[in-house]
């Protein structure tokens, strides 16, 4: 069976109706997948997934593949930030941080774009600025060495620069 034969049972909206109904998928904030309650371990379904995954103008992740569109229950963020490293190089060429996340791709953080939630939980935006990620619990530690408090507020330094990371 193929990914596209086995993505079908989960996208209910019949294609060319305008409805967008529940995909019954729901990502908890570690990042982890369930359809009706079960846990999904196809990682190549889970991928599929990721990347036909949007955000529509109210903030709602849709799954829109195959000319089929359905919501995805979110608890917090669908990408998760699941480890940081340090000192690889980056597009420009210099040591940065790159980002492992939880669609298995890695990326470059955007620094800039660092803030705190509730509960100084660590957020920035991936996907050439288009998701928000949450950083898990090692990821946060991992880049946690990096911060400094200055006046109150936390800063991360690269590349001879500081960015402030927002509190939201």
């Amino acid at each position: 069976m193929t990914n596209d034969e086995c993505g079908r049972g989960f996208l209910t909206m019949a294609p060319g109706t305008d409805e967008i109904k529940p995909c019954l998928i729901h990502i908890d904030k570690e990042g982890c997948w369930t359809h009706k309650g079960a846990e999904m371990i196809r990682r190549d379904l889970i991928q599929l997934f990721y990347r036909n995954m949007e955000l529509d103008s109210e903030g709602q992740y849709i799954i829109n593949w195959q000319g089929t569109q359905c919501y995805v229950d979110v608890e917090d963020t669908a990408f998760v930030v699941t480890r940081v490293l340090f000192g690889e190089k980056t597009r420009n060429g210099k040591p940065g941080f790159v980002l492992n996340l939880s669609d298995g791709t890695r990326e470059n953080l955007l620094p800039e774009t660092l803030c705190t939630g509730n509960d100084n939980v660590l957020y920035c935006r991936i996907k050439n600025n288009t998701f928000p990620a949450r950083f898990l619990r090692q990821a946060y530690y991992q880049l946690a060495e990096y911060i400094e408090e200055e006046n109150g507020n936390y800063v991360i330094r690269l590349d001879g620069r500081k960015y402030s990371i927002k509190r939201t």
